[in-house]
């Protein structure tokens, strides 16, 4: 979920379409939020780990 944040970001920053980089943005702070609970072994949504 980081990597395609990461990638919507730069096309959106790339080729100047905000709503990309808008999406891209969400998915990297939400994608960071799961892995850093993964990481701290709380389970989330049922799940303990999730990539």
């Amino acid at each position: 979920m980081v990597v395609l944040g990461l990638i919507l970001l730069v096309i959106g920053l790339v080729t100047g379409i905000a709503a990309l980089w808008a999406i891209g943005a969400v998915l990297m702070a939400v994608g960071a939020a799961l892995y850093v609970l993964g990481l701290r072994g709380r389970a989330v949504g049922r799940r303990r780990h999730y990539w």
